[in-house]
């Protein structure tokens, strides 16, 4: 059998695909830090420009860059010690308020158990007496374990310090270098199909900005939503918890149901000893109810906007299959990378409807 030139090449692109697929699969782990550098230098190469045109040439890049990449830092670092008042406050109330919040939860639970026909015996005495002796457990009784445990898994530790390490400098040379690294890729695509693919990463910059102006926009206006709204019901944590879930929002689902339980836990332990339990569920029920709506309905169809047209159930689908072929990497390439794949579905779609094959149907 024959094979045409176009079959050859189509073949010879299958291949080169198909290796650089399982090049990415084999070394996911080693590319972590890479790939988090290159999303966070596609998003802040804008900025480094910005602050070049705005310099009007007598600002340095690469004082432009270090000045962008530490606020990027400063910043960074300020949202994870979000957590810091939220464990120094919420630590001892839970040991004050243990024995009647696990007592609560055995007499709320047990008739709706037993009304659905199961019936479980739950020694609430055992409990207690467990996490009683973890929670009060001082400083120097912890630090074993925790030592014994970095100790087994150095492997692990050494990881997360190197990631820690080598994002920042990678992510340096990629701000630095960013134009010249995309003119390089650019001059590998044949003179013919310049005009394609050059329609296409216009296409695809232009969703993909899109997409990162409008989340960055959701996540400011959620994180002042759920501050506000919590703080109004009374909650002593309202702004930290507020603005971790109004952030956390960029992972989808997996950061509203980690502040979803944050807000509970708090609710739970601060009004357990002022108006009772149940504020704390219409607490989170009201402010929470309002915020998704307010995401689903308002926010994320005005900000992030129709054109991206990434539905929930694709989202969903898109992080669980990045990440199960590529692990945390694929987490964070799946939306990114969803959005490109958009448009080139839209493409194919609209190359499809006006070609002879389905002309002829």
């Amino acid at each position: 059998m024959q094979f045409t030139s176009t079959q050859k090449r189509a073949a010879a692109w299958g291949l080169v695909l198909l290796g650089l697929v399982a090049c990415v699969w084999l070394l996911a782990p080693v590319l972590t830090p890479f790939v988090v550098a290159a999303i966070l230098a596609y998003a802040l190469t804008p900025v480094v420009d910005w602050l070049d045109v705005l310099g009007r040439g007598r600002i340095p890049r690469l004082l432009a860059v270090l000045l962008v990449e530490l606020v990027f830092i400063f910043l960074l670092l300020a949202v994870m010690l979000l957590i810091v008042p939220i464990l120094l406050k919420e630590l001892p109330l839970l040991r004050e308020q243990l024995s009647p919040l696990l007592d609560y939860l055995s007499q709320s639970l047990q008739p709706v158990l037993s009304q659905l026909g199961l019936h479980v015996a739950v020694d609430v005495g055992s409990i207690k007496v467990f996490l009683m002796e973890h929670l009060t457990a001082n400083v120097q009784d912890s630090v074993g374990p925790v030592l014994a445990s970095v100790k087994m898994g150095g492997s692990v530790a050494f990881s997360v310090v190197g990631n820690a390490v080598l994002i920042p400098v990678v992510l340096f040379y990629l701000l630095m270098e960013w134009h010249r690294f995309m003119g390089m890729l650019l001059a590998l695509v044949p003179p013919r199909l310049h005009v394609a693919v050059n329609s296409f990463t216009e296409e695809a910059d232009a969703v993909l900005g899109q997409y990162l102006r409008g989340q960055l926009l959701v996540m400011v206006v959620l994180a002042a939503y759920y501050s506000t709204g919590l703080a109004l019901f009374g909650l002593d944590l309202a702004l930290p918890i507020g603005v971790f879930t109004g952030l956390a929002v960029a992972i989808p689902y997996v950061g509203f149901g980690i502040g979803l339980i944050l807000a509970t836990l708090a609710g739970f332990l601060e009004f357990s000893t002022q108006v009772g339990h149940m504020s704390a569920l219409v607490m989170v029920a009201v402010v929470y109810g309002l915020g998704q709506v307010l995401e689903g309905f308002f926010l994320t169809p005005r900000l992030v906007g129709e054109r991206i047209g990434l539905h929930p159930l694709a989202v969903i689908f898109a992080l669980l299959a990045f990440g199960q072929l590529l692990g945390f990497v694929g987490v964070l390439i799946a939306l990114p990378l969803s959005a490109v794949l958009l448009v080139a579905i839209r493409r194919l779609r609209s190359a499809y409807l006006g070609s002879a094959l389905y002309q002829d149907t």
